[in-house]
């Protein structure tokens, strides 16, 4: 059993995780970040929820460059295929789901 208070959660670098369960090769981890990622596919499904802060994601939808503002609570699942890249607006923490190893 674990207890994670999510909003006192930091990392030495960006994107810095606290692994919290693998079940069958899907990964939960707690991401910390104050820098945007990089544009990119998963290898598979990914579901993407804000814990703390707010995060624009960037995503590609038939070649068409898009974006939305997720707010604390919110939840952004990436399907098979789909390019996007994650820009914090100031400190954020995240809770990703997906297929261990994936990008």
């Amino acid at each position: 059993m674990k207890i994670i208070r999510s909003r006192s959660f930091t990392a030495s670098r960006a994107w810095g995780a606290l692994d919290i369960a693998n079940m069958n090769g899907i990964t939960t981890r707690l991401h910390w970040t104050d820098q945007p990622y990089r544009w990119h596919v998963n290898d598979g499904e990914e579901v993407f929820a804000v814990l703390d802060g707010r995060v624009e994601m960037r995503y590609r939808e038939d070649g068409v460059e898009r974006s939305t503002v997720l707010e604390t609570g919110d939840v952004f699942y990436a399907s098979v295929g789909t390019e996007h890249v994650a820009h914090p607006l100031g400190a954020a923490r995240v809770l990703v789901v997906e297929t261990q190893g994936s990008v």
